[in-house]
């Protein structure tokens, strides 16, 4: 192989080691973004069903209202 041909080698493999860096870091990213929306989601859920099973005034009035283009 020749030196040329080497180091071209050397600079693809340098880059392709970056770029996967790069890419393990942005998953890392989005797996606790998606964790963190998951734990919002369930305290959500949690909210709305607690409102739904406690029957109070509110969730009543607001079942039978009208929306505001009628």
């Amino acid at each position: 192989m020749t030196d040329e041909r080497l180091i071209n080698i050397e600079e693809k493999i340098t880059f392709q080691e970056d770029l996967i860096e790069e890419l393990n870091k942005t998953v890392f990213q989005q797996q606790q973004k998606l964790e963190r929306l998951e734990r919002m989601y369930v305290a959500l859920a949690g909210q709305v069903r607690s409102i739904a099973e406690s029957g109070g005034e509110d969730s009543k009035s607001l079942a039978n209202e009208r929306p505001p283009h009628y």
